[in-house]
């Protein structure tokens, strides 16, 4: 796909939109500890905040069970330092996460998950957050700033969540905003790469995390602008499964419905979305037929 377009937007200012990936049962069980991790993003983001005097900064938390903002570097409050010792990026953005790690802690008090497993986390509500975010800058002025979302995820794709991604990413397309993926679980995430595929954003999934500095400012780091003059990492293959909406499980084939487009693993009688009776069609010209032969 080609990138993403930057003429509707001020060459010379940028918006990121970070989402965060803060599952705890992740980083439980993840070799790469959450605080390095988390001060390798800190330092990224407070470069994307010098290379330009008004680029601008907004990061969502993505837990199991909610997401939030924890950071806007437009708010009044980000913009002097609050400790002395610490820039304000840090200290605000640090204990606005730990408020919000309390209160995903609580929802995930009352929610039931088996034994053994990770479950996955909100990326489609954080996604939709920062769309909306990215449309109200959108109506901020004639020349808004270059937006961009750039995914920070760790947990496996969540099939339950196909149908939200999916239409997250088609609003970023049609926005023409580009998803920017760095995804460093085990396995490539195929919602990722389809989102940065489709948008025209970039997936990349660093080989070494104890870099992940010098790969988030090397390769996320650069504007719309300047990616038409840089040899960027191109996705090798893309992973265009979808998942079904009867199981929520990733398939290779299935059923498709001719009305609403909804998939199936297995073949149903009745669209379980709309409604539609499956064959009926068939069953209407057979019976026209027999009536005009009678």
């Amino acid at each position: 796909m080609p990138s993403a377009s930057s003429k509707l937007y001020a060459d010379d200012v940028s918006l990121l939109v970070v989402t965060l990936d803060t599952n705890p049962f992740f980083w439980s069980t993840f070799p790469f500890p959450f605080a390095e991790f988390l001060s390798q993003v800190l330092a990224f983001l407070n470069s994307i905040l010098l290379l330009g005097q008004l680029n601008q900064v907004i990061v969502i938390a993505t837990g199991c069970n909610s997401c939030g903002y924890i950071y806007d570097s437009t708010s009044d409050k980000n913009h002097g330092s609050t400790t002395g010792t610490m820039p304000a990026l840090y200290s605000n953005l640090l204990h606005n996460l730990d408020e919000f790690l309390a209160r995903d802690r609580q929802l995930d008090a009352d929610a039931a998950h088996a034994p053994g497993t990770v479950p996955s986390s909100l990326l489609s509500g954080s996604l939709s957050m920062a769309l909306c975010y990215i449309q109200r800058a959108f109506r901020s002025g004639p020349m808004p700033p270059q937006p961009r979302i750039l995914c920070l995820q760790g947990v496996a794709d969540g099939p339950e969540q196909y149908v939200a991604i999916m239409n997250a990413i088609f609003s970023a397309q049609h926005s023409t905003v580009p998803i920017d993926s760095c995804y460093i679980g085990s396995n490539n995430s195929a919602f990722l790469q389809q989102a940065s595929y489709i948008t025209g954003g970039i997936y990349y999934k660093p080989p070494q995390l104890d870099g992940l500095y010098q790969y988030l400012s090397t390769v996320f780091a650069t504007d719309l602008h300047s990616r038409a003059f840089l040899r960027l990492p191109k996705s090798v293959g893309v992973d265009f499964r979808a998942s079904c909406f009867c199981h929520k499980q990733t398939i290779d084939m299935g059923y498709v419905c001719s009305v609403c487009l909804s998939i199936f693993c297995e073949h149903h009688d009745k669209c379980s979305t709309c409604g539609s009776v499956f064959g009926q069609a068939q069953l209407d010209a057979s019976a026209a037929d027999r009536q005009r032969k009678a």
